[in-house]
């Protein structure tokens, strides 16, 4: 997989390896005046921990597509008076938050979904959150802990204990409290766009998208709430079809899932059918985000027809909250935004 053709990497399989303890030491006293003094050996040095933090001046693992093993430094060999070997350094390893962490077995790439097949060990959703991925070993021990009345010249140490060391599957996943699905060309972009200060790619052919982007959408009241452009979904998507699981995982953390429709037809779909298909696949990629708050935003009311197609849509989804709008025109957004407001809206403190 070459850098170009994937810029992005939200998931990645890595190999850490914690440092190993240093070793404890033979050695004895021997200065000018105590040509035969007792022993001195000291211990090793622990490990240094492999250590992931979560921290928001980094938005993906594409860092760890250069760096996929991950080692921490040894502790150093004791000495004699006594000197304890130097400690390893913990390697310190940043990631996005909302980048989940799993055991991943000694052969394989990973999975398409870790956490039906893998053990997680960490979900490092919040800036600042830390995990230890692979403990460090510890120091060995000098002779000098095995003096005794009977034994004045032990020749006994241990030697420091390896460091655990084990593959990791890292899975960003977007942390949005509302997400936007719909397919290629819907307007999603140009919806963030209009909502938010964020600045994502907006042209009119499919998958302009390819990451995810997130902006953060100002209400009154000093409230505020993060959207997130999810990649446009095609048929098939639960099924990894596409980029499907790719796209998929990013709504995963979403409380309210926007779903954007094109209610003129303009891509030749019919709106009722887009809906649907949207609602399925979500339903098959996880049962439990089916159930979350959902409504339907109607984009593109400023094409011929749509007035017609979004009078059917709602009869069709009568129970469905539908929000016609037009991205582009910017006709809608505020009632859009005020009803985002109520719905998720937090308060900035």
């Amino acid at each position: 997989m070459s850098l170009k053709k994937r810029q992005f990497v939200d998931h990645i399989r890595v190999f850490a390896r914690a440092g190993d303890g240093g070793n404890g030491v033979v050695h004895f006293r021997r200065e000018k005046y105590v040509p035969k003094g007792g022993p001195d050996g000291g211990d090793g040095g622990d490990g240094g921990d492999v250590v992931l933090e979560a921290a928001t001046d980094t938005d993906n693992l594409t860092h760890l597509f250069f760096q996929s093993r991950l080692t921490a430094e040894n502790g150093g060999n004791g000495g004699g008076r006594q000197k304890k070997g130097r400690s390893g350094k913990d390697l310190l390893i940043k990631v996005p938050p909302g980048t989940m962490v799993f055991r991943s077995p000694d052969k394989g790439e990973g999975v398409d979904n870790p956490e039906e097949q893998l053990d997680m060990v960490a979900d490092l959703a919040a800036e600042g959150e830390r995990c230890v991925i692979v403990k460090a070993g510890i120091g060995g021990k000098g002779n000098i802990h095995f003096k005794s009345s009977t034994n004045q010249t032990p020749q006994e140490f241990t030697p420091g204990t390896p460091g655990d060391a084990g593959y990791f599957f890292l899975e960003l996943r977007k942390i949005a409290d509302a997400g936007l699905v719909g397919f290629p060309n819907a307007g999603k972009s140009t919806l963030l766009g209009a909502l938010s200060e964020a600045k994502p790619k907006v042209a009119s052919y499919p998958f302009t998208t390819l990451q995810p982007s997130v902006g953060v959408v100002e209400f009154s009241g000093f409230s505020r709430a993060t959207v997130a452009d999810i990649p446009g979904l095609i048929e098939g998507a639960h099924e990894n079809v596409g980029l499907g699981h790719d796209f998929l995982r990013h709504i995963m953390r979403c409380r309210l899932l926007l779903f954007v429709v094109d209610v003129a037809g303009s891509e030749v779909r019919d709106p009722i059918e887009e809906l649907q298909t949207l609602r399925k696949e979500v339903r098959l990629y996880n049962e439990e985000l089916a159930t979350r708050p959902w409504l339907v935003v109607a984009n593109k009311m400023d094409l011929h027809g749509a007035e017609q197609r979004l009078l059917e849509l709602k009869s069709r989804f009568p129970r469905a909250e539908i929000i016609p709008i037009s991205a582009e025109q910017g006709d809608g957004i505020d009632e859009l935004k005020a009803r985002l407001g109520r719905i998720i809206g937090s308060r900035v403190s």
